[in-house]
């Protein structure tokens, strides 16, 4: 084997977590921090904990909120259907009021030379 080619390895590597819990494991690093560990993870002990990476909970939560606000103003399908209907028939209208001015213009006389 050559020489000076592997990465030196530490048989007595520990790995911290943010918890506090330490494990000795073997590794090419002295030292490993980690946030999560099988001791502070949701699905390892059962209870819900909330890691927040750069606010993206309280970004969620306010969408969220935003959300159920606006959904109280319009809620379902029955509202959409009424709004769609009642474009429906702005239309309509605009449509029978370009009619009624198109056929309420004079028409041009025609003149003949008889």
């Amino acid at each position: 084997m050559k020489k000076d080619i592997h990465p030196k390895y530490f048989a007595d590597a520990k790995i911290i977590c943010a918890c506090g819990n330490t494990m000795t494991i073997g590794s090419t690093i002295k030292e490993i921090r980690v946030e999560i560990c099988s001791a502070c993870h949701p699905f390892y002990t059962g209870k819900e904990k909330l890691v927040d990476t750069a606010g993206r909970v309280d970004r969620f939560k306010k969408i969220k909120e935003l959300q159920e606000k606006t959904s109280k103003i319009r809620k379902g399908k029955a509202v959409k259907k009424v709004r769609a209907q009642e474009r429906k028939l702005e239309k309509e209208k605009a449509k029978i009021k370009e009619e009624i001015k198109e056929n309420s213009k004079p028409k041009a006389k025609s003149k003949t030379n008889k």
